[in-house]
């Protein structure tokens, strides 16, 4: 049986943003939609405050029957489980994102007090989870405005390290291309020399190293349409501008122990980035 497509839902707008991507990844792949509600989010936040039992799973009912209804007037032929689980929300989205093809959830800003994205329990999320997780932000879903979340050809974008390949990377921005039928660019970045002349030898040699590491899924996703980019400058300086008019922007983290750095880049994507923002564990 194939994994799901698992969204965290809490009722709040970053929430609905996710939920709705969710929703029409899920419909494009053929896979479930699983939605999970943690009921002990107030407890990050609020932890004096004394919620009781009922309270949580009133609560919950509520918001998952919202949700569902909200997933049924999009997408109404989508098979959808919901799930209430008792615990704190990073918690739960690791643990679901353990069964699932990919985990999507969702912000205000990254900074809601009742968003999932907040502080520390996004952080470990993106840090920890062990398969990709996509962050989604009002405003941000990277769709066109039809109910099924049309892509309208925008592009996606992979930030690749051409010193330190990751095929985890390159396979998932090829298969999320290839599903949506949009152009991928991979883009690759590099300190500049001083000089003209240095300049242009570094921008052939790079090129030609980053084109040796795309050729193998070029043949594979032979139906995807490919441009390199490879250009000197900071990384996340130029993932984010990349990102402007993009479907979503992938980018890696290497998986560790728990409590793993996310990496710098990473990090500016998933603040600054106008489009979703997959994150890839690798290694």
């Amino acid at each position: 049986m194939s994994r799901p497509v698992t969204v965290g839902v809490d009722g709040s707008e970053g929430s609905e943003a996710a939920l709705d991507w969710a929703a029409d990844e899920a419909a494009l792949r053929g896979s479930v939609l699983r939605l999970v509600y943690a009921t002990r989010w107030a407890e990050h936040q609020l932890a004096a405050m004394k919620v009781s039992h009922e309270d949580r799973a009133s609560e919950a009912e509520g918001v998952l029957a919202a949700t569902e209804r909200r997933v049924r007037d999009r997408q109404p032929d989508l098979v959808v489980t919901a799930d209430e689980v008792e615990d704190a929300p990073s918690s739960v989205l690791l643990a679901a994102a353990a069964e699932a093809d990919l985990l999507v959830v969702g912000s205000h800003g990254l900074g809601s007090v009742r968003g999932f994205i907040v502080g520390s329990v996004g952080q470990e999320v993106v840090a920890d989870a062990q398969r990709p997780v996509v962050l989604v932000r009002p405003g941000n879903d990277g769709s066109g405005s039809g109910p099924t979340g049309e892509r309208n050809r925008r592009k996606v974008v992979l930030g690749l390290d051409v010193a330190d390949v990751k095929d985890e990377l390159l396979e998932f921005a090829f298969d999320f291309a290839g599903r949506h039928s949009v152009p991928l660019e991979v883009v690759h970045t590099w300190h500049a020399p001083f000089t003209e002349r240095r300049k242009a030898a570094e921008d052939a040699d790079k090129a030609s190293v980053l084109s040796d590491a795309v050729r193998p899924f070029r043949d594979r996703f032979a139906a995807v349409e490919v441009s390199e980019v490879s250009v000197p400058g900071r990384a996340a300086e130029r993932l984010v501008e990349a990102a402007h008019d993009a479907a979503l922007v992938v980018t890696g983290r290497r998986r560790a122990a728990r409590g793993s750095h996310i990496g710098s880049v990473t990090h500016a994507l998933i603040h600054h980035a106008s489009c979703p923002v997959a994150v890839v564990p690798h290694g």
